[in-house]
């Protein structure tokens, strides 16, 4: 089945959240890890629909069943970003560094505002 990341409940991306910040997971490693779990039973039944919507995979270990992501850590923030930035900022990395930087939360130290301006400037020259 085709991957659909933009299409998961608010469970199951607490749960892919979860499990791509461990590297992978048992169902009860998710129940256990989660603040507000549902049940064993619901946690495996999310498992098995991520699963479907070919989100996880698995190997078998011991008896049970250890859940692994299909896609990189990189290559799935890419695709979240790029349904933040179209669903909040029009589809503009610009318009949504601009409101990074201008958020009153935002304490950009020197070393950070260089490394920005030296990822400005490499993009400049391709």
């Amino acid at each position: 089945m085709a991957k659909k990341p933009d299409l998961l409940s608010r469970r199951e991306r607490q749960i892919m959240d979860f499990i791509f910040s461990k590297g992978e997971a048992s169902a009860a490693d998710v129940q256990t890890g989660l603040s507000d779990a549902p049940s064993y039973s619901a946690v495996r039944t999310f498992l098995r629909i991520l699963e479907e919507k070919g989100m996880l995979k698995h190997r078998e270990e011991g008896g049970r069943y250890i859940y692994l992501p299909t896609e990189s850590r990189q290559k799935a923030s890419r695709s979240a970003l790029k349904g933040v930035l179209s669903t909040f900022f029009e589809g503009s990395l610009a318009n949504a560094v601009a409101a990074l930087v201008a958020s009153k939360d935002s304490q950009l130290t020197a070393e950070e505002l260089q490394k920005l301006e030296s990822i400005i400037q490499q993009a400049r020259q391709s």
